[in-house]
């Protein structure tokens, strides 16, 4: 078994396209993989995007399908045309239920039968939409909770857990791959490639992008960036 073998949840995003990069820096090529996870997202664009990075990258990926979520739960993230939209008590309507729950404990299974301590997921509690699995204190009682139900040391790593999305930015660019992160990753939650620019994803992409390039003094604008 290799301890230092790294399993990133890959969407394809930006995120965990960043996360990825960042592993194979700090683990190497060839002791990095990806799991990938259709859960009848309506942006299924992603998973394309995934496919590509992943096998432009080097990187073995593993594709889960997840879809049974959809005959559980109902939200606007996986339903075609659905309006996006905040409700009463402060979650957009775009959360799913146990989606990153779901996303950890497949990804620990995986991890463990291929001898793989080290997983790493894009969460973000300082630029997010307000998802409550995607704070500290949630990946820290999985970690906790998988630890003990596997009785394995799983390490579960969240590299842009403080991180603003211009900072999330900035991290791509000192990897050297700003514009890999910008040509070819798919954040868009209405499936348009290039972005929708109007839903909550595409905002705080694009938003984090422009705050990150004035931080820098360039003149390039989000729209001519995208």
């Amino acid at each position: 078994m290799n301890a230092e073998k790294a399993l990133v949840i890959f969407s394809g995003g930006q995120d965990s396209t960043t996360c990825l990069l960042q592993a194979l820096e700090r683990y190497g090529s060839g002791n990095v993989e990806a799991i990938t996870f259709h859960y009848g997202q309506r942006h299924a664009v992603e998973l394309q995007q995934a496919r590509w990075i992943a096998q432009d990258l080097g990187v073995r990926q593993t594709e889960l399908d997840l879809s049974l979520m959809q005959q559980i739960t109902h939200n606007a993230l996986m339903e075609d045309g659905a309006e996006i939209r905040t409700e009463d008590n402060g979650l957009p309507n775009t959360f799913v239920d146990g989606r990153n729950a779901l996303f950890l404990l497949y990804a620990a299974i995986y991890a463990k039968g291929q001898g793989i301590r080290h997983i790493i997921t894009g969460v973000c509690e300082t630029d997010f939409s307000g998802y409550p699995d995607c704070r500290d204190v949630f990946v820290k009682s999985m970690n906790v909770t998988l630890n003990l139900a596997m009785d394995y040391a799983f390490q579960i790593h969240t590299p842009l857990m403080y991180l603003t999305k211009a900072q999330t930015w900035a991290l791509a660019d000192k990897l050297g791959r700003l514009d890999y992160v910008l040509q070819h990753t798919h954040t868009c939650y209405n499936g348009v490639i290039g972005g929708c620019h109007e839903c909550p994803s595409c905002v705080l992409r694009e938003r984090g992008l422009q705050e990150y390039l004035d931080s820098q003094g360039r003149l390039k604008t989000v729209v001519e960036s995208l």
